[in-house]
């Protein structure tokens, strides 16, 4: 195994760590929030190396959005906003 892959399965990201940093997320009460405010607000330690593969992972499942000011939760399951995203809006 080369160093780059032991060092991959090291920071491996559990389901338990994934579900507890997505939830910390969308229950956050600010819009947004810094990567240093998303650590602090977590219940438990999460290695930064761990960490960001898991925002990785929720930014490309469209739960979050990235951006230079920080994290913002994104993903909505109100089913009347999904209706009226799929039919759309005709001007």
């Amino acid at each position: 195994m080369t160093t780059e892959t032991m060092q991959k399965v090291l920071h491996s990201p559990t389901l338990n760590t994934i579900l507890m940093v997505e939830e910390t997320i969308k229950d956050s009460d600010k819009s947004v929030i810094t990567i240093a405010e998303l650590k602090k607000l977590l219940p438990r330690k999460v290695n930064h190396n761990t960490l960001i593969p898991i925002l990785e992972y929720l930014e490309e499942s469209n739960k979050i959005a990235v951006s230079i000011k920080g994290i913002t939760w994104i993903h909505n399951t109100n089913s009347k906003l999904l209706a009226a995203s799929r039919k759309g809006l005709e001007l």
